[in-house]
């Protein structure tokens, strides 16, 4: 596998990383590439929670403070939904009922 490096200056950066820390070329770019990866992966999940949060807030104000009504099962097989999903549903509402 090859990586070209195509800048003076990048190869100048990873040339002085390499001789500051003592690994090689390759072990100095591989860190500082998968170090930058988490820091951009962490940055996409903090946009991912605040994308839930905004979702969260919009579907709140479209019920326009209405209270969550379940289900009764003939609604939902009458809505298309099947007995399993409806099983599975209710199972996980009396699971948060209890909490």
């Amino acid at each position: 596998m090859a990586l070209s490096i195509k800048t003076e200056e990048a190869d100048r950066l990873a040339r002085d990383l390499s001789r500051l820390t003592g690994e090689t070329m390759t072990q100095a770019v591989t860190v500082a590439l998968r170090e930058r990866l988490e820091r951009e992966r962490a940055a996409k999940a903090e946009t991912t929670e605040e994308f839930v949060a905004r979702i969260r807030a919009f579907t709140a104000e479209m019920r326009g403070g209405v209270p969550f009504r379940p289900v009764t099962p003939e609604e939902w097989l009458d809505a298309g939904g099947d007995d399993l999903d409806f099983e599975l549903a209710a199972k996980e509402l009396a699971a948060k009922a209890k909490d």
